[in-house]
């Protein structure tokens, strides 16, 4: 069992390496006559490719897709959904593996080198591998598809992340405005964190070292029904998907660990009749009540670890089990979290039109 896939109706198997010729990804459960092109796929890996800014790693990558199979032109000449798999591929073309050299026995802090070596006794040293972020480019193309499906069935829905907290330093909710997220090189909602975040993280970045980041995640126009009490749980499933991403280490719904906090009163989303079912007065538990969604705005965040590769000496063992310090050199984030706000996104996509896709099964 190799666990390249996710999704149950909504099927995602993604395979490549960081430094190998290319990656991509096959999504399987995507109903015919969707309306898709390259170019819409394109648009939201170009929120996510390397290189876009000093904050990012330097890594020239174009992500350019190209969809293999699954597609075919209906009878007005439209690129239409085959129902069929849908085949995406993405070319590498600027890997510098001999930057890797140095680390090829020795296991870096943080990493998973020493876990693989310890599960498969073999690992590919450049970047990871497997296991290197590039990985999630995949994840993007696939939730491109994911949005699509999603909007074919129920209209518009948005599915928005943005970046609420940089190491120690958080957003002031009071400045929070959608459009400032994408007129800032860190999706950040707050224009005035933002503004400093750039001097934190310019010191960051000289300094050798890296950062954690929390990202925070907003669908809305997903009508109440979507998940199961118990197994298919939506909170758990976005939970789960979540985790997956590279580097996350925590994930909560709605005010998550905060809710324990609160007082039963405070916590539990009181109703009122609206003109359209029920109205909410507030939304602690995220559009989630019982596994199921409410109809209101499903809200998670996730929390991004430091990067692990740094360029300060860390202490060490290799393969032989000798003791030494390790430099990791080559191109790398100094907060990692940055990129990971659209691939957030994508998982998030995903899951919804999974969940989509196995309630119209059971419920018609």
């Amino acid at each position: 069992m190799s666990h390249n896939t996710f999704g149950h109706l909504f099927r995602v198997t993604t395979w490549g390496e960081s430094h190998g010729p290319a990656l991509g990804c096959v999504v399987d459960g995507t109903p015919p006559l969707i309306a898709i092109t390259a170019e819409e796929i394109q648009h939201w890996l170009d929120r996510r490719k390397p290189g876009q800014s000093r904050f990012t790693t330097q890594r020239r990558e174009p992500d350019q897709v190209r969809i293999l199979s699954g597609v075919f032109d209906n009878e007005d000449g439209v690129q239409v959904t085959t129902g069929t798999p849908i085949s995406l591929m993405i070319e590498n073309t600027d890997q510098r593996s001999k930057d890797y050299g140095e680390i090829a026995k020795a296991y870096r802090p943080g990493h998973a080198d020493y876990t693989y070596i310890a599960k498969y006794g073999i690992r590919d040293y450049r970047g990871g591998g497997r296991s290197s972020a590039r990985e999630t480019a995949a994840r993007v193309a696939a939730g491109a598809i994911a949005r699509k499906i999603l909007d074919h069935a129920l209209g518009k829905v948005t599915i928005r992340g943005a970046l609420v907290q940089m190491g120690p330093h958080k957003i002031d909710r009071a400045n929070w405005d959608w459009a400032e997220v994408e007129n800032n090189p860190f999706w950040c909602p707050d224009a005035i964190a933002a503004a400093d975040w750039e001097t934190y993280l310019d010191g960051v970045r000289k300094a050798g070292s890296s950062c954690g980041a929390v990202i925070e995640l907003v669908a809305t126009g997903i009508p109440a029904g979507f998940g199961a009490p118990i197994y298919g749980k939506l909170d758990a499933e976005l939970a789960g998907a979540l985790m997956s991403v590279n580097a996350v280490k925590g994930v909560e719904i709605g005010d998550g660990f905060a809710a324990a906090a609160l007082s039963g009163e405070e916590n539990a989303d009181e109703m009122r009749h609206g003109n359209d079912g029920p109205h909410f007065l507030s939304n602690h538990a995220g559009g989630v009540l019982g596994g199921i969604s409410s109809g209101q705005d499903i809200v998670a965040r996730f929390a991004v670890k430091p990067t692990s590769s740094i360029l300060s000496p860390r202490k060490t063992i290799n393969q032989a089990g000798d003791e030494t310090d390790i430099v990791t050199k080559g191109r790398h984030d100094p907060c990692v979290g940055i990129r990971a706000v659209p691939v957030g996104e994508a998982m998030m996509a995903c899951v919804l039109a999974d969940q989509l896709l196995r309630h119209r099964a059971q419920n018609g």
